[in-house]
């Protein structure tokens, strides 16, 4: 893997900030994109833009084909069964809405159960917690331990007949742990119970085979796979996509419209309703190739370098506290500075022209568990080098002296 030729195709790298060099590690939150997306982009609204699925003149006709094309490169991405397994949201977000509304729709009355867990981002936590409201149904957390690990004897223990649904991320945004996923799965199957699994920081930065995983859904941001902003996906085994209701009515997901009755269109498009962000999708195929040309086993060898790297050199500055210490960590990488609020981190460290988060990264479920109002986080993407980490570091020790820490 050639970190340079990588780097160069990210236009926004050579950026200056406050007269520095730009340092992104803020890929948790959302990734840069590659040239070869943002000339996609440009060239589809320049000249090749149509609506999709209507019309039969050339440019709708070309542009349908292009937007399947992206489709299909979803299906082999994830290694789906099927392309009518795709769903194209505008974010996970709404994908995981999807599935709360259509399945808790069908499928949940007062007592019934939902498993999630402590780890969880607001937006595999919230839709739950509107069954919750409308429907009385009751929201389990399966815990952690101080490592930040899900405690899966304890998740076994909460698993009730009335638990209908399990929803686990795959990748702490917090305290980069990779849950154990496939376990969680093949616990779930023994009861006969469906998995939603979300995927948002995972789809970067781990191999997704949802095949080999067996989840019922899989959920995932496009924005965070060096994707445009608008385009989220939704896998879900056909079954589930046959049998539950649909999300959202409207022009697209019809097939006959009468006065008393309307029937719905076949899969994926039962669940696209509307125009769909036609240009956003083409251009998603970009990000596909932009990955697979350098290919998932090396990006993840290069992070978890970097990982181990960044993790040795923060350990090594005083005052500095690395949260949470999971079995299997990717590289996502939250720390506090002893006296410093985490928004005095970020806004000192930006000086130096080091991108990162702080706050509670929308997980204050987690924040109150591990007794934090807020951290500051460092989040790798294909692009960073070791040279960011020493930057980092550097603007760290800065903070430290600004606060005069010993």
């Amino acid at each position: 893997m050639d970190i340079n030729k990588v780097k160069s195709q990210f236009p926004i790298l050579t950026k200056k900030i406050n007269g520095k060099s730009l340092v992104y590690l803020d890929s948790s939150n959302s990734a840069q994109k590659p040239i070869s997306v943002l000339n996609s982009l440009d060239s589809f609204y320049k000249n090749e833009f149509s609506n999709i699925g209507r019309s039969i003149h050339s440019l709708a006709v070309n542009a349908t084909n292009k937007f399947e094309e992206t489709r299909e490169s979803v299906k082999k991405f994830i290694n789906a069964n099927s392309k009518d397994e795709i769903i194209f949201t505008k974010n996970a977000t709404e994908s995981i809405n999807l599935v709360a509304t259509t399945f808790g729709q069908q499928n949940i009355k007062k007592g019934d159960e939902i498993l999630i867990s402590e780890l969880e981002h607001h937006s595999n936590y919230v839709p739950w917690h509107y069954l919750r409201e409308t429907k009385g149904a009751i929201i389990k957390f399966a815990p952690i331990n101080e490592d930040g690990d899900i405690i899966i004897d304890e998740l076994k223990k909460l698993i009730t007949p009335k638990t209908k649904i399990i929803a686990v991320t795959h990748l702490s945004n917090v305290t980069g742990t990779i849950v154990p996923v496939k376990e969680i799965v093949e616990i779930a199957k023994k009861k006969n119970i469906p998995v939603l699994i979300d995927g948002c920081q995972s789809a970067p930065h781990i191999k997704i085979d949802v095949k080999d995983l067996d989840c019922d859904f899989y959920a995932i941001s496009c924005h965070k796979v060096y994707g445009p902003t608008g385009v989220g996906i939704l896998y879900a085994k056909k079954k589930w996509l046959e049998s539950l209701p649909p999300y959202i009515g409207g022009g697209g997901m019809i097939s006959e419209v009468k006065k008393d009755r309307i029937t719905y269109a076949p899969l994926p498009e039962k669940y696209e309703a509307g125009t769909m962000p036609t240009a956003e999708v083409v251009a998603f195929n970009e990000s596909i190739k932009f990955m697979n040309s350098i290919g998932i086993e090396n990006i993840v060898k290069h992070e978890q370098q970097l990982t181990n790297y960044a993790l040795e050199k923060l350990k090594k500055i005083n005052s500095v506290k690395i949260i949470g210490n999971p079995k299997n960590k990717a590289g996502v990488i939250s720390f506090i500075i002893e006296g410093v609020h985490p928004h005095d981190i970020s806004t000192i460290v930006d000086e130096e022209g080091v991108a990162i988060r702080a706050g509670h990264h929308c997980c204050q479920i987690l924040h109150d568990r591990l007794n934090l109002s807020a951290t500051a986080r460092a989040s790798i993407g294909v692009y960073n080098t070791k040279e960011d980490i020493d930057i980092l570091c550097k603007a760290v020790e800065n903070c430290r002296k600004v606060f005069e820490l010993k």
